[in-house]
């Protein structure tokens, strides 16, 4: 037996805002909703903790008081799928991300933050 990864849980301030930003992202939608909790996850596989294999995981808000005030230790990775970094860099930072500096140096990635401060990575060169 084993296990397989289903959901990211996010600490955030604004759980819809931040949703929705993710869900434009990654082409996600609003699985549920209550409670200061907002959960999305793929259209294609909305049963995904049901399924045996790999299922794409479900990003869960939920609503607390305090803010971020240090880098991620644990962050996203995303890859274009239709179009190459440069272009997925812009399409990102016109929903509402910004360049984020993590140290990162020159690096084939390109570093980014959501709405919230929440730094993710854009790749290159990889495509699912």
């Amino acid at each position: 037996m084993s296990s397989k990864f289903t959901e990211l849980a996010i600490d955030c301030a604004d759980p819809s805002s931040l949703a929705r930003f993710w869900c434009s992202v990654l082409d996600y939608e609003v699985q549920d909703e209550g409670d200061g909790i907002v959960t999305i996850g793929s259209p294609m596989v909305p049963e995904g903790k049901n399924r045996r294999g790999p299922v794409p995981p479900t990003l869960t808000f939920a609503h607390v008081a305090e803010g971020k005030t240090v880098k991620n230790r644990l962050h996203i990775d995303v890859n274009p799928t239709d179009k190459e970094q440069d272009d997925e860099v812009q399409r990102l930072l016109d929903l509402g991300a910004r360049r984020a500096d993590v140290g990162q140096g020159d690096e084939s990635w390109v570093v980014l933050a959501d709405p919230e401060g929440n730094e993710f990575c854009v790749l290159a060169g990889r495509r699912p």
